[in-house]
């Protein structure tokens, strides 16, 4: 498979046209999803909502205020960069694998006049949009417990989007290095679980020590925290531009070596 095979009966291609071939990507996932979406909603909403209602209830009783907010606030708007991590890490792993090498999908994609920065492209978005739904729905569920401060909080909606870029970005580069599934749970148990642990979402990172902090500093995750909490419940909301700019960049980088691993990983 090359390049090559992607020029359309050899008429050039309109500019404005190509630049939104992704979206054929996209539109044929949201196609396959919707079939499935009675179990894509269990899979990848039910265990943020479980574990919000369940410590954020039941453990919330126990704890004083944090910072001013009540520990489901608290819990709340770590949940739903929780939930969009979680989402979008599933789906541009496990699905997009699926589809790289169990089904062929991407290859028989490219029989059509696409490249495989569109395959890409297109799965990143796709992942990024999934798991910006798994943050509605949560985000939702907080407005439900009166846990959402005011309209302000869907300015979440956009950080939400960027942060499943930046993880969608990470797992499409562990994807295209992939052999089996097996990878993957190296993947969450070590890099997931450590970052949820350290990146704000149960507790103030501040009890950790200085120099896991400092690591926590470098992890989107942190730094989507940081805006939700600010954003959502009304905590204090400073750096919002080093915040931002820690995700755009984890999602350029992200999508730009997944695009040459594939690349090199379909064309060889």
């Amino acid at each position: 498979m090359t390049e090559a095979t992607l020029a359309t009966n050899g008429a050039p291609a309109v500019a404005g046209a190509t630049r939104w071939r992704f979206l054929h990507v996209v539109h044929r996932n949201y196609l396959v999803w919707r079939k499935l979406l009675g179990s894509a909603l269990v899979g990848h909403l039910a265990d943020p909502l479980i574990w919000l209602v369940g410590l954020g209830f039941g453990l919330g009783a126990l704890l004083p205020s944090l910072g001013g907010l009540s520990y489901l606030e608290f819990l709340g708007s770590g949940m739903l960069c929780y939930g969009v991590m979680n989402s979008t890490s599933f789906e541009a792993l496990y699905s997009a694998f699926t589809r790289l090498k169990m089904q062929r999908t991407w290859e028989s994609i490219l029989h059509a006049p696409m490249t495989v920065t569109d395959v890409v492209v297109g799965e990143w978005v796709f992942a990024a949009l999934k798991g910006l739904f798994s943050g509605a729905a949560i985000l939702l569920v907080m407005a439900v417990l009166g846990l959402v401060e005011s309209l302000a909080a869907l300015w979440i909606l956009p950080v939400l989007l960027l942060l499943g870029l930046a993880f969608a970005g990470i797992a499409l580069i562990v994807t295209a290095l992939a052999k089996t599934y097996d990878l993957f749970t190296y993947y969450f148990s070590l890099f997931i679980m450590p970052m949820t642990l350290v990146s704000g979402v149960f507790f103030p990172s501040q009890q950790l020590p200085q120099i896991v902090q400092a690591f926590a500093q470098l992890l989107p995750l942190t730094h989507a925290t940081a805006l939700s909490r600010g954003l959502v419940v009304g905590a204090p909301l400073d750096h919002i531009a080093l915040h931002v700019g820690v995700l755009v960049v984890y999602a350029a980088i992200g999508v730009v070596i997944a695009a040459r691993l594939i690349r090199k990983r379909l064309t060889r």
